[in-house]
């Protein structure tokens, strides 16, 4: 039954990945109290080398730190989520002198501190899956950047494209989803530690150094802002970002389901891996459960993305209601699910260009081609040629006419009564018949276009080699950053080591 579709097996992708060999199933899961563990680290070496802590005291510390660390990270080890909770473990390790690492420190600007390194992660995450998911669509586009299949505005077909031009517009979309990703961890990418509570405080802490252990590139400046404004205003932003990318893999699926549930689709899921699944009654039913399950998923993001707004809406300054990590990782766990389901969706999509074509040619998208080639060419104003067209459509389909069998002889006629209709000069349709049938053909009309942007052959090449060059700068990008905060927490772990081995 199948036997005429078309399956574009998806290639391996060659250098662009290479560049962010981490992906968000082999990255190392931070949680709090790994960063709790990190901060204190911080704390110990600098606190001790400027002044803050006796240095004399410091290597206890430190081994008491390394012991509630180490206890941590075995099996079932307690990892406590909160200063408050962490720090009765420092104590029983290493005494009440560990306290003073505390000097000019809240559980205000450490939670901050926690939950900005916890989402800078999971945004760095969301952006290579994001990455991810644009390459698959982009080696679909280039291997579709000749098919020509209809296209539909307000639910109806109206266009003949090229699939790879429909492809390179979701591109577009997501490219905009992977700036607003860049753009929001850059404003959170700071870090809020030193600034207590509100306002501060009068130990004169090295809040550049402390930024500089934990992989930031900067500081919060306003300590006000730091705990009581960034801090709940940032999980909103990003709950926005993981919304707007659900919103566009929901109209992707949308438009494939459009086809989907038609007896003759041009497109369709490959069978088998759990793409489709078989119907309990009516035997000659596939199910997309992958589509579905994709389109679900899609929902639960905006549910979660929108609800940071709603949870953080309506309260004062300093309130934890929208900061719980558990509900802010929530997001951008979602959302990577969520692309990696578009992603097998991409991959599983079976394309047949010759029934794209023949669907195509039984209707009538081709129409507005006429009109334009007879004022281009012609001169005919606009509104005239597109009168002749319509009358043209509506002749077809009140006799069941395709445009590829539609007589060039009533097409003659309605022109000249097109003219007496509209006041203008009598005379001959311009267009030979040839002309007529090749200005109504789909393929023609895709490959004849002008327009900068459009999915002739040329502009085709050009926006594939930039949307390429956007991802290979994308996974600069990431690759950078988590270099950077890599190499940022080994330099700590060699400096705070440095203290653990004078420990008696």
């Amino acid at each position: 039954m199948r036997r005429w579709m078309l399956l574009i097996g998806v290639a391996a992708m060659c250098s662009t990945a290479a560049l962010a060999q981490t992906s968000s199933q082999t990255a190392p899961r931070r949680d709090p109290f790994f960063w709790l563990g990190e901060i204190n680290k911080a704390s110990t070496v600098i606190n001790s080398e400027e002044g803050l802590l006796d240095p004399a005291l410091a290597p206890r510390i430190a081994a008491g730190l390394n012991r509630v660390i180490t206890a941590g990270n075995a099996p079932n080890g307690r990892r406590p989520s909160l200063v408050i909770t962490f720090e009765p473990l420092l104590i029983e390790a290493a005494g009440v002198e560990a306290t003073l690492l505390h000097a000019g420190r809240s559980s205000q600007d450490m939670l901050a501190t926690v939950r900005a390194a916890i989402q800078r992660d999971e945004l760095l995450r969301l952006s290579d899956q994001l990455r991810r998911t644009t390459e698959t669509m982009l080696r679909l586009a280039e291997a579709h950047a000749g098919t020509i299949v209809p296209n539909y505005t307000n639910g109806v077909a109206a266009q003949p494209n090229s699939y790879g031009h429909l492809l390179l517009g979701h591109i577009a979309g997501l490219e905009r989803d992977a700036q607003r990703l860049r753009e929001a961890f850059a404003r959170l990418d700071r870090s809020p530690m030193g600034t207590t509570v509100l306002n501060g405080t009068s130990w004169p802490l090295n809040r550049d150094r402390m930024a500089t252990y934990l992989g930031f590139p900067a500081t919060v400046e306003n300590a006000y802002d730091a705990a009581q404004i960034t801090a709940a205003e940032m999980p909103v932003e990003i709950g926005a970002i993981a919304t707007g990318i659900a919103l566009h893999a929901g109209a992707f699926v949308e438009d494939v389901m459009t086809q989907y549930a038609q007896p003759r689709p041009w497109i369709l899921l490959q069978e088998g891996g759990g793409n489709t699944y078989v119907s309990s009654a009516m035997p000659q039913k596939r199910n997309p459960g992958l589509l579905n399950d994709t389109r679900a998923q899609a929902s639960r993001v905006v549910t979660l993305g929108i609800g940071r707004a709603i949870q953080g809406h309506n309260i004062p300054p300093g309130m934890s209601d929208a900061k719980a990590v558990a509900d802010n990782t929530a997001v951008t766990a979602g959302a990577v699910t969520l692309l990696e389901g578009w992603d097998r969706v991409l991959k599983a999509l079976i394309i047949s260009p010759e029934r794209a074509l023949e669907e195509l040619n039984l209707d009538w998208t081709a129409s507005q081609e006429i009109a334009d080639v007879l004022m281009r060419k012609y001169r005919l104003p606009f509104r005239a040629g597109h009168h002749f067209a319509s009358e043209v459509v509506d002749y077809a389909k009140e006799h069941d006419i395709r445009p590829t069998d539609f007589p060039y002889a009533e097409a003659r006629r309605i022109y000249a009564t097109t003219l007496r209709e509209m006041s203008l000069p009598e005379a001959e349709l311009p267009m030979s018949e040839a002309e007529f049938r090749e200005t109504l053909n789909p393929v023609a009309i895709v490959r004849n276009r002008a327009t900068a942007g459009g999915p002739q052959p040329a502009e085709m090449a050009r926006m594939l080699a930039a949307a390429k060059a956007r991802l290979d700068e994308d996974a600069r990008w990431s690759a950078e950053r988590r270099g950077r905060i890599e190499a940022a927490l080994s330099t700590l772990d060699g400096d705070f080591g440095r203290i653990l081995a004078r420990a008696p």
